[in-house]
């Protein structure tokens, strides 16, 4: 593990800070690090941590630290709420469903009330749900900034291969949205094609955005993203740039191999300006 502190993240002046760590599972123990330090923080400032949660196999260890000592004893897991950055359109019982999965790391461990547990209700089918979920959040959360735009404490994210973040896929509808908080979509190259996601503005208004990402076949995605041209079509994740909050990617030495000069295991941060 790099050792280096997680609290690095205030950048202000329009940085955005890469944190690079060794193995996935040092990248998680960060993780964890960190949103106990972000949910203290939150529910010091307003009684009420809204987190957002994130799919796939990279949060899973994260999921899995949050649920025992040391960490879960750190949280007032009466004040967090759990939301879901996306979620495939599946019963909420179905191995797909990213609901389940945090349930089964995560959620069946700690004592967060069960009204606390936001999930996207994919039993209304895809519009409906998403009508649903962003009825939801605009009556749970407030806007700091802009009242129309709601602002979740923290929002996990992952990064795909083909540079697509929550369910925001290549050449879809949902990254032209600029009005809805939550879009519904048919993405025919996902495994489950059918999509709720956030949007990028909804995303973009959170205090702290952190991405997760791990492994080599995401490293010349990873390059692109940060350092390439900007093509947020091709790559949504370019289009996670939040509007006053801060922007953090914790990621493995494996993905961080086409970016970070260096030692193959840094054992300090890299900071690089987005090329806009």
């Amino acid at each position: 593990m790099s050792g280096a502190p997680f609290v690095i993240v205030m950048n202000d002046d329009g940085t955005y800070y890469l944190q690079v760590e060794p193995t996935p599972e040092a990248m998680a123990e960060l993780a964890a690090k960190a949103v106990v330090f972000w949910g203290r923080k939150a529910i010091e400032r307003r009684s009420a941590f809204h987190l957002a949660l994130s799919g796939g196999s990279t949060p899973k260890a994260l999921y899995r630290r949050l649920s025992g000592p040391p960490y879960a004893d750190q949280l007032d897991w009466q004040r967090v709420h759990l939301w879901w950055s996306d979620e495939r359109a599946v019963p909420h019982d179905h191995p797909d469903s990213n609901y389940n999965l945090a349930y089964d790391a995560l959620i069946a461990h700690v004592p967060i009330p069960p009204e606390n547990v936001h999930r996207v209700q994919t039993e209304l089918g895809l519009a409906g749900a998403a009508e649903q979920y962003e009825a939801e959040i605009r009556s749970r959360i407030a806007g700091v900034a802009d009242p129309s735009w709601p602002t979740f404490d923290l929002i996990l994210l992952g990064m795909g291969d083909d540079g697509h973040t929550a369910s925001l896929f290549p050449h879809t509808p949902a990254l032209a949205e600029r009005s809805r908080l939550v879009a519904s979509q048919v993405v025919p190259q996902a495994n489950v094609p059918a999509r709720i996601t956030f949007t990028p503005p909804l995303i973009n208004a959170a205090d702290v955005v952190c991405f997760m990402v791990s492994g080599a076949s995401k490293a010349g995605t990873l390059r692109r993203v940060l350092l390439g041209e900007y093509q947020p079509q091709a790559l949504p994740a370019q289009l996670i740039a939040p509007t006053r909050g801060k922007l953090f990617w914790m990621v493995d030495a494996a993905a961080a191999s086409h970016v970070a000069a260096g030692p193959a295991y840094p054992s300090e941060e890299f900071i690089y300006r987005r090329m806009r």
